[in-house]
């Protein structure tokens, strides 16, 4: 029988769990905790910020202990990264959880969101595949040959929905003057960034942000993750979902059926990074995966063990 095994991702925006015997799912849960509140301006994870992280992973610690996991893996992101008082955080979880968590490089954060979203697809993907990962405080942009191998390049960059929205996204909705310095962080970003985009046949998009903008683009009455995941979107109908989340105000997203409410806010500037790098690419078709980093990082546990 297959061991069972737990895998947290705590990024900026959210913290997940997927406990199973892999490749079967029991429990895959996430709370939006905004972990990430203010780094940006303070350098600190904010008190508030703290305690919803600490009463998510109390949840998550009974999860794992009635499903009978036998190894635990949490992976902290772009937060934590940043944070003078990690340590507090770290401390938080190791008295909860009883495992250390780790504060992945960008490199070995893309490496995982780029496993768990290939291990998903269906269909096999036109190669070399790009898989792009926006979150909260971070984007991982990773450009693969082969699917059974570790990606061929891969770069993480310090913009994400959460930190380019407290940076510039601040009218409600925002003006075409803070759209512009957004798309502007965005592009410069981009310039940098080592990872040919436009040399990639396939864009995968993964995490929250794409997933939300293609629920959006399939027209969907409420969210649904079995709807999106596999999804093939017009690149055309992307863009044009983007520019309608942009120009809405707060209330007018919390009222869209197929849109999380702690995304309502912050979704602005993540539709903005997934719209400049669709620009820059040649693909006529995004693909959505619902798995992503978490499916990595179960993955992990088990490819790891020791023979």
């Amino acid at each position: 029988m297959a061991e069972t095994v737990a895998a947290i991702d705590c990024g900026t925006n959210t913290i997940k769990l997927l406990v199973g015997a892999l490749p079967d799912v029991a429990v895959r849960e996430m709370r939006m905790i905004r972990l990430g509140q203010d780094v940006d301006r303070t350098g600190r994870l904010a008190d508030q910020a703290l305690e919803r992280a600490f009463a998510a992973i109390d949840e998550y610690a009974e999860l794992i202990a009635r499903h009978g996991a036998t190894r635990v893996r949490f992976v902290a992101t772009s937060a934590t990264r940043d944070a003078e008082n990690a340590e507090e955080f770290v401390a938080g979880v190791r008295a909860r959880l009883g495992v250390e968590p780790e504060v992945v490089s960008g490199d070995e954060e893309a490496a995982l969101a780029f496993d768990g979203a290939v291990r998903n697809l269906t269909t096999t993907p036109a190669l070399p595949v790009l898989v792009l990962d926006i979150g909260g405080g971070s984007t991982e942009v990773i450009r693969g040959a082969a699917l059974d191998a570790p990606p061929s390049v891969a770069h993480s960059m310090d913009i994400g929905s959460v930190r380019l929205h407290e940076r510039h996204l601040r009218s409600d909705p925002p003006t075409m003057a803070e759209v512009q310095a957004c798309v502007a962080d965005i592009d410069r970003a981009l310039d940098a960034c080592p990872v040919a985009i436009d040399r990639a046949a396939e864009v995968v998009g993964v995490a929250g942000t794409v997933t939300s903008v293609a629920a959006g683009a399939l027209g969907l009455a409420a969210y649904s993750r079995e709807a999106v995941d596999q999804a093939r979107l017009p690149v055309a109908d992307v863009h044009a979902v983007v520019d309608r989340l942009v120009a809405m105000t707060v209330n007018e997203r919390l009222a869209l059926p197929w849109l999380h409410p702690g995304r309502a806010d912050v979704i602005d500037a993540g539709a903005l990074i997934l719209s400049r790098v669709l620009r820059r690419s040649v693909v006529e078709e995004l693909v959505v995966s619902e798995a992503d980093i978490l499916d990595g990082i179960a993955w992990s546990l088990v490819d790891q063990r020791p023979v």
